[in-house]
């Protein structure tokens, strides 16, 4: 079975207790109320309102930072906020750098 894209292992939604959780990794913009806007690791913008949404400039998605293909778990320390932009072009990459 294929997992849909911003699920855990599983292939499961993320709890509102997991999303924020992992959203409170991201950085914090300042000027910008923070449980409103963040930035992922590669300084792109992402509003917490827009998780899971890829039709938004700013949604965002729950990565696994050792990819489930490669043994991942769902442990809060393997999971970071990604700009969907971001989480699409690391996909199953063990080996990841933000695109520039």
């Amino acid at each position: 079975m294929v997992r849909r894209h911003n699920t855990d292992r599983n292939g499961n939604s993320w709890s509102e207790a997991t999303k924020k959780v992992v959203w409170n990794k991201g950085a914090i913009i300042p000027g910008y109320p923070s449980e409103v806007w963040r930035s992922d690791k590669c300084g792109k913008v992402m509003k917490y309102s827009e998780h899971g949404n890829r039709s938004s400039d700013y949604g965002w998605e729950i990565d696994h930072i050792t990819p489930v293909a490669y043994g991942g778990s769902d442990d809060l320390n393997n999971l970071q906020p990604l700009n969907w932009s971001n989480n699409v072009d690391k996909s199953d990459k063990l080996y990841w750098t933000c695109p520039r």
